[in-house]
């Protein structure tokens, strides 16, 4: 009788999944509820004996998932979901599907960046420039210009004119909200994501559809090299 294959190993926890948790579970016995506010993270740091880095990551980690939000100049609050169990599993679910997200991600945007090229109208192309105005002044003053980035990517899928596109994009769009959130909360990621912008923009107002399609597909490859994906490797 053959012996069904051995089980897989289990797999280690990342030193950030671990906080993630630490934090989790502080956060139930200490019945904090929706609303309230962790500490600083200098202090939450210290508290957990780990680096502000490590902090960092963990604190992106349980934003993806929505058991918190940062707010710049606000702190972390903490959401409905801050009281659902322990992470991992949510942590490592999000990992997993980031590859898939990314490309389905790079597919649609990049169709999308070349027809708005094609398609874009003056009222399209004030929409867009807004969105990077906006991005850059929330990156200005410390932020990292996530609502500002999803305004320029609709600004773009509007600029389109294709109404199934659109319909596609917004089905991914809270998938697509995770990979924002992890990647522009990489050190200098911001800064690097607002000059992408401005290669697109520049691309859709010269209309220009194949320049305006490579410099999305060149945007897309930069703002998925995300820490999650190159720890699981």
């Amino acid at each position: 009788m053959d012996l069904p294959p051995p089980p897989r190993p289990v797999p280690r926890s990342r030193l950030y999944e671990q906080v993630a948790d630490q934090i989790s579970l502080w956060i139930r016995e200490n019945e904090l509820q929706p609303g309230d506010r962790l500490p600083p993270e200098r202090e939450l740091a210290q508290r957990l004996g780990v680096s502000r880095a490590t902090l960092s990551q963990a604190l992106v980690a349980l934003e993806v998932i929505g058991a918190v939000v940062v707010r710049h100049g606000d702190g972390t609050v903490l959401t409905e979901r801050a009281r659902t169990g322990p992470v991992i599993e949510a942590i490592r679910a999000h990992a997993d599907r980031l590859p898939e997200i990314i490309d389905a991600r790079d597919a649609l945007e990049s169709k999308l960046a070349a027809l708005a090229a094609s398609r874009r109208t003056e009222d399209d192309l004030v929409a867009i420039r807004a969105a990077l105005t906006a991005m850059e002044r929330d990156i200005a003053a410390g932020g990292r210009g996530v609502d500002a980035d999803e305004a320029f990517h609709g600004a773009v899928t509007a600029a389109a004119r294709s109404s199934l596109l659109a319909q596609m994009m917004a089905t991914i769009q809270g998938l697509i909200r995770e990979t924002r959130l992890e990647s522009l909360s990489q050190p200098g990621r911001p800064k690097d994501s607002l000059a992408g912008h401005r290669k697109i923009a520049d691309a859709i107002e010269a209309g220009d559809a194949l320049a305006a399609a490579a410099a999305m597909h060149e945007h897309v490859m930069l703002v998925s090299d995300v820490a999650l994906l190159r720890e699981t490797k």
